[in-house]
C-alpha cells in the first residue's frame, strides 16, 4: 500500500527547486573555483567547476545572451570567480549554476588588474616612445634606488666600482617587497629628484617571486618614475612580462648588473678605444703623407719635363730669342763696336751737329773701349746738297 506522503519525482523535483529558488544567498551567489572542463553549444557555454582537489564539482552554464558580458572566459585549468543562481535540472534531477558573470581569480585577477591598470596608463601615454629620455654617455654623478640591504646594491656598486672608479654614486634607500614597498618606491625616487645632483638614476631589486615583484606594478611608482626629471634605468631581475615601471622607465633591462653596466661606461673599453683611435689616426696620417709624396713626385716630374713638352713655352721661347736680337741690333754698345763714338757735352747732352758745339769747348767722346776728352780745335760744316 503507497504512503500517502509519497511524492513523485516530479513533485520532489519541483519541491527542492522551490527551495533553491526560495533562499536569496542561492540566487545571488559567489563560488570560486577551477574550470575542469568546458563545451561550447549553440545555446550557451557550458563548463565543470571544481575545487583544485577535486573534491567536488558543480556544472556551471553562460546562457548564450550573457556571454558577451563576460570579463573572463571559461577554459579549462584557469581559476575563476563565478557569479550566479542555483537551479535544479528537473530532467537528470541535477542542480547547476546558472552564472551571470566570470572574473578571473588569484593570479588571473591581478593580471586583470594589471591589464585594466596598464591601459589607463597607456592612454595617458606614461609608457610612450616619445617621453624615453636619451641616457647621458659620461655621467658623473648616479643615484641608487633599491635597498640597501639587497644583494643588488652590492652588485650594482662593484660593477661601477669596475666599470667607472671616480662615479660619484647616490643611495637613495627604498623597499623594495611588501605593502609598504610603492609608497618607499614612489619617496625614494622624489628624493633623487629634489637632490639634483645625479644626472641618471637606477630602479633596481634582485630576483624574486611574481608576487614579491607586484610593487613595481604600482600606479605611484609608474607616476614617480614619468614625473622624475633625470632619466631611469629599471633593474628588476625578472624574466616575466614587463612590469609597469619597465615601461615607465627610459631604459629597462632584467638585472641590476645589466642596469649598472648600461648606465655607465666602461673606462678600461674607453682606453682600448682610445689607443686604437691614435693607431689609427697615424695610420691615416701616414697614409695621407705617402699620397702627397707621390703627388708631389708626380707634379715634379711633370714640372720637369714641362720645358720640353709645352708647345707654348717654345713659342715664348722664340718669340723672346727674336726680341732679343732685335734689341741687340739698337744696342748703341754695338754701333760702338763698329768703330763708331758717340760725343757728349759737358752736361751729358749727346752732340749730333757740329752746330750745336763752339771753339774752345770741351766734349767727351765715348768709344767701344773707354772714353776720350777733347777740345773743338775746329769745326767743319757738312751741309747735304740739296738738289731740285
Amino acid at each position: 500500500m503507497m504512503p500517502e506522503t509519497a511524492l513523485s519525482v516530479t513533485g520532489l523535483t519541483a519541491y527542492i527547486q522551490a527551495l533553491l529558488t526560495e533562499d536569496p544567498q542561492l540566487q545571488n551567489i559567489w563560488v570560486v573555483g577551477e574550470v575542469k572542463s568546458a563545451s561550447n553549444h549553440p545555446s550557451g557555454l557550458f563548463f565543470t567547476l571544481g575545487d583544485s582537489d577535486g573534491s567536488a564539482t558543480i556544472r556551471c552554464v553562460v546562457w548564450r545572451n550573457l556571454q558577451a558580458q563576460l570579463v573572463q572566459v571559461p577554459d579549462r585549468g584557469v581559476q575563476v570567480l563565478v557569479l550566479g543562481s542555483l537551479r535544479l535540472y528537473a530532467p537528470r534531477g541535477e542542480y547547476q549554476l546558472n552564472c551571470f558573470q566570470v572574473l578571473p581569480a588569484g593570479e588571473g585577477l591581478q593580471d586583470l588588474r594589471y591589464r585594466q591598470l596598464r591601459s589607463r596608463l597607456e592612454a595617458e601615454g606614461l609608457f610612450d616612445a616619445a617621453r624615453k629620455r636619451p641616457l647621458p654617455p659620461h655621467p658623473a654623478t648616479l643615484a641608487v634606488v633599491t635597498s640597501p640591504n639587497a644583494a643588488a646594491w652590492g652588485d650594482i656598486q662593484r660593477t661601477l666600482q669596475q666599470r667607472s672608479p671616480g662615479l660619484h654614486v647616490l643611495l637613495s634607500p627604498a623597499i623594495v617587497q611588501g605593502k609598504a614597498a610603492p609608497e618607499s618606491i614612489a619617496t625614494a625616487i622624489d628624493r633623487v629628484a629634489k637632490d639634483g645632483r645625479a644626472q641618471v638614476a637606477i630602479l633596481a631589486r634582485g630576483g624574486g617571486a611574481v608576487e614579491d615583484l607586484e610593487c613595481f606594478n604600482d600606479e605611484r611608482v609608474v607616476r614617480a618614475i614619468s614625473d622624475c626629471p633625470i632619466p631611469i634605468i629599471t633593474g628588476i631581475g625578472h624574466q616575466r612580462d614587463e612590469s609597469l615601471a619597465d615601461l615607465a622607465a627610459d631604459v629597462s633591462v632584467h638585472t641590476p648588473t645589466a642596469a649598472a653596466e648600461l648606465a655607465v661606461p666602461d673606462v678600461r673599453e674607453l682606453e682600448r678605444a682610445h689607443q686604437q683611435r691614435k693607431v689609427a689616426l697615424v695610420q691615416s696620417l701616414e697614409r695621407r703623407w705617402q699620397q702627397e709624396a707621390r703627388g708631389l713626385a708626380r707634379l715634379k716630374s711633370a714640372l720637369e719635363q714641362f720645358p720640353a713638352r709645352s708647345r707654348s713655352l717654345q713659342r715664348a721661347r722664340d718669340r723672346i730669342s727674336f726680341l732679343q736680337q732685335q734689341l741687340a741690333s739698337l744696342d748703341p754698345r754695338a754701333v760702338l763696336l763698329r768703330g763708331y763714338a758717340a760725343a757728349r757735352q759737358t752736361d751729358g747732352r749727346l752732340v749730333r751737329s757740329s752746330t750745336e758745339v763752339q771753339l774752345g769747348e770741351e766734349l767727351s767722346v765715348q768709344l767701344a773701349q773707354g772714353s776720350l776728352r777733347v777740345k773743338v780745335t775746329e769745326i767743319v760744316s757738312n751741309e747735304i746738297e740739296k738738289t731740285n
